[in-house]
């Protein structure tokens, strides 16, 4: 290891995730903002304002889709392969794993870019859009998904930097990225006067320049595993067990969409377009105060992966105690503060009274059990370190799917428009303590067992 990455073979497990962690999510909050500036300056256009913010919002289970892809093959498919694969030794079959990950993300942004160019209105029709919404969601659509290709690769790719401890580099990946969309949209939206097609622009050039950052550094000399030409040769088997072990990941994505999906047509059922738009905020806000949890997962799955493989279970079962201890503490006081202080949030994305009224009522209940949420994450997160793929697909399935879309559609039949958004604390609490729950049992009695057969 050199001096620039961090050192998994170190006993101090907290303080390698920490000195992960922080670049980490740093480098998840600016990669937030591609998509934060852009509701930022697409809801406060004079005029058009909120029917563009919810058009734009309509967007979003596509967008989620993409980053569902990003996991199956980079953040929870390859990408802790490989860190196994690197403890074990095997640096030959972590590079062919890089690789073939490498071609099928680029593989996957080129049909999602087909699919969307060509079915853009039914996409969005069946996202929830109304005659007053689709025109601005299907011009932001058509821009955005050119540039998905870009996205991927800037993304996926990147935890493989993360992975091999370059976390520094992984920020600089997005930190070139969301300066340079930072930079465009007021230009393009307001100086420009090209509105929601500004947006979706400097978002697809910015992404473009990301993904060209990350493709240099993993052909350099810098990086322990990097791209090579041999490694580029798709292997079905090697692929299968890229996609086993990331489906938890595409699974959470890939529902979290459909359940937007659902949610939105509810909404827009039980109170219209605004409504719509008052979850696209807290959709927006979740995003946030999710990024500094999913920062530190991020950094302790692959110290977990790591010694998972090097057979190292008390520094996996530290890695994932730290992570649990830290990400309940913070959620925790983000829950204070939104059922506190709802319209500052609120404020950041709309000036509109009638849209701030119903965003910061819908916003406390879908908040309340945030705590839980949480605990979904980090068991999720130690199931996908330790290769347990049938485990952190069930409980993806178990929350969105089993939970939160059935009540999504039964609550405001009793409940009316709060009935939307009250499923949401109902799956954080079950679902949280279920995975929490057997996530400690099946770890423990595996590692109990090992350490009985030395």
């Amino acid at each position: 290891m050199t001096r620039h990455n961090a050192d998994f073979d170190s006993p101090q497990v907290r303080k390698t995730i920490i000195r992960l962690a922080l670049p980490m999510i740093a480098a998840q909050f600016i990669n937030l903002l591609y998509s934060i500036v852009d509701r930022m300056f697409i809801g406060h256009i004079p005029s058009v304002g909120q029917s563009a913010l919810t058009g734009v919002g309509l967007c979003f289970p596509i967008i989620q889709i993409a980053y569902a892809f990003n996991h199956l093959w980079g953040f929870n498919g390859g990408a802790p392969l490989s860190s196994i694969e690197r403890g074990r030794g095997n640096r030959e079959e972590a590079g062919m794993i890089q690789g073939n990950a490498f071609v099928m993300l680029i593989l996957t942004g080129l049909i999602m870019t087909a699919v969307s160019l060509l079915f853009t209105a039914p996409i969005l029709r069946l996202f929830g859009a109304s005659d007053g919404t689709i025109g601005y969601a299907s011009e932001y659509l058509r821009i955005y998904s050119l540039g998905f290709t870009f996205s991927l690769v800037a993304t996926g790719m990147n935890a493989f930097i993360n992975s091999q401890g370059f976390s520094r580099t992984g920020m600089m990946t997005v930190v070139i990225g969301a300066a340079l969309n930072f930079a465009l949209d007021p230009l393009f939206i307001f100086v420009f006067g090209w509105g929601v097609s500004g947006a979706a622009a400097a978002t697809c050039i910015s992404q473009a320049v990301s993904a060209i950052w990350v493709f240099l550094f993993l052909i350099s000399k810098k990086p322990l595993i990097r791209i090579e030409r041999r490694h580029l040769a798709l292997d079905g088997k090697r692929v299968g067990k890229v996609a086993v072990l990331g489906l938890s990941g595409f699974t959470m994505g890939a529902t979290n969409s459909a359940v937007q999906i659902v949610c939105n047509r509810m909404a827009f059922m039980y109170g219209g377009d605004l409504l719509v738009g008052a979850m696209t905020v807290i959709n927006s806000v979740r995003e946030i105060f999710s990024t500094p949890i999913g920062g530190l997962t991020s950094a302790s799955s692959p110290v977990m992966s790591y010694n998972y493989g090097a057979k190292r279970y008390d520094r996996v079962t530290k890695a994932s105690n730290f992570a649990i201890l830290v990400s309940a503490a913070f959620s925790l006081v983000f829950t204070l503060a939104v059922e506190l202080f709802p319209h500052l949030f609120v404020g950041i994305f709309t000036p509109d009274a009638s849209l701030a009224e119903v965003t910061v009522r819908a916003m406390r209940i879908y908040f309340c059990l945030f705590l839980f949420m949480s605990l979904q994450q980090v068991a999720q997160s130690t199931f996908v370190a330790l290769g347990k793929a049938a485990n952190a697909i069930f409980f993806s399935l178990f929350r969105k799917i089993i939970i939160v879309v059935p009540l999504t559609i039964l609550f405001p039949l009793f409940m009316g428009a709060d009935g939307v958004v009250a499923a949401e604390p109902v799956s954080n609490l079950v679902g949280g303590l279920a995975s929490f729950i057997t996530m400690k049992i099946v770890t423990g009695r595996e590692f109990r067992a090992a350490g009985s057969a030395r």
